[in-house]
């Protein structure tokens, strides 16, 4: 033991808590010969927990411990005016205002130039020194001197959860616009009832139209399939003018990559392989996420927070996009449906007018086929920008991804 004492650093000797001698000594040598300080080999290579670093230095230095976490709101006045250069080779920094006295952390509370160097900033007023690890100094002066206020690590997750909140409202308002597809849908469906009944009772009439009390009937129909078909129609466009033109497909997507825009700080922009870019917006948003990675860091346990504070927001970001391309092929949907019946309908239109002969009821049949004909194109109009995205989300393809 007196050997090692001899061969390690002063104030040392604390360390034969947390390591045998021979683990010691290696550690020592280690950080000698790669010229890094000892503390930071315990605690990366050895396996040192930084809660036994901690409680083994605070009886020597005599003084209370203090660990970092982010959460801590350094008062601005404690900072004010203090050079960072300074502080880093110093390694000491106020953190806390308690009462009128300051509290500051410190890697080496007896170094008596480091007391003069306090006593000279505090300028008279009362304060209290606290040992801390090195790191958690250095992490410290990070967060509150080196970065711009927005980007400090304490105030890093308020602002992801305020960006999180913003994708899940714009993924509501995509919801609500998918159940306003859906009740168009429903709508259609209406009225494609009501123009079968139109195009039964006027094969009814045609055929079985000679009995007269078959022909009231058979008229009934057709005025009950248009006043159905027409109670459809006017829902339908009540829906299409609030809902279903604005927003459209664009709009969708630049609203969508607008609530996205913390990702620009959050990817890679040098990456060994790059995806190969699609042509729609949308699907350079999915590339986007692709370059993204997380660091995880499994100390100090605040910082890992916030790394997986980031990680929740891709994901966030991911489920919004998924949100964009289902509200899409909800569109594309509705517009599929729109040109299935507005085939149908055609098709029999034209077949009324070929098979039977020139009759008041043509009208009808011509009513039937510009139906149709209106139907497609508006489906057309629906299904189109759909056509051009990609199938899917490459990051989110866990199952098919793996083969």
């Amino acid at each position: 033991m007196t050997t090692l004492n001899k061969i390690l650093p002063p104030k040392t000797s604390y360390l034969e808590k947390v390591l045998p001698p021979g683990e010691l000594l290696k550690a020592y040598y280690a950080a000698h010969a790669r010229g890094i300080e000892l503390e930071w080999i315990l605690l990366n290579e050895f396996g040192v927990s930084r809660e036994d670093l901690l409680k083994a230095k605070a009886p020597y230095y005599r003084c209370p411990p203090v660990e970092y976490d982010e959460r801590l709101p350094v008062p601005p006045q404690l900072i004010e005016g203090l050079n960072s250069d300074i502080l880093s080779m110093s390694l000491w920094i106020p953190l806390i205002l308690d009462n009128g006295k300051i509290i500051i952390a410190s890697s080496d509370p007896s170094n008596l130039s480091l007391l003069d160097e306090v006593e000279s900033f505090m300028n008279g007023r009362e304060f209290e020194i606290r040992l801390a690890l090195q790191d958690d100094i250095r992490w410290y002066i990070q967060d509150f001197l080196h970065a711009p206020p927005e980007r400090l690590i304490g105030s890093e997750r308020t602002n992801l959860a305020f960006w999180r909140n913003t994708m899940a409202q714009w993924r509501t308002r995509l919801a609500c616009y998918r159940t306003d597809l859906a009740k168009a849908r429903t709508w259609l469906a209406i009225l494609r009832w009501g123009l079968g009944l139109v195009v039964l009772s006027n094969a009814f009439t045609r055929i079985y139209g000679s009995a007269r009390f078959a022909s009231y009937l058979y008229w009934v129909m057709v005025v009950s399939g248009m006043v159905i078909a027409g109670f459809g129609l006017v829902n339908y466009l009540a829906i299409r003018k609030s809902r279903m033109s604005p927003p459209k497909h664009h709009t969708i997507v630049e609203v969508t990559s607008a609530t996205m825009q913390f990702l620009e700080h959050y990817h890679l922009d040098d990456v060994g392989t790059k995806p190969r870019l699609k042509s729609t917006m949308l699907s350079r948003l999915g590339d986007f996420i692709m370059n993204y990675c997380t660091i995880l860091k499994p100390v100090p346990a605040s910082r890992e927070r916030t790394h997986l504070a980031r990680e929740r927001n891709v994901l966030a970001a991911q489920r919004s996009i998924a949100a964009c391309y289902r509200t899409i092929y909800a569109r594309a949907r509705t517009g599929l449906a729109f040109i299935r019946t507005g085939v149908i309908f055609m098709s029999i239109g034209i077949g009324f007018i070929k098979y039977f002969s020139i009759s008041f009821l043509t009208l009808v049949d011509i009513l039937l086929l510009i139906s149709g004909l209106l139907m497609i194109i508006d489906g057309t109009l629906w299904y189109l920008p759909s056509r051009k995205e990609p199938e899917n989300l490459k990051r989110v393809r866990t199952m098919e991804g793996s083969k």
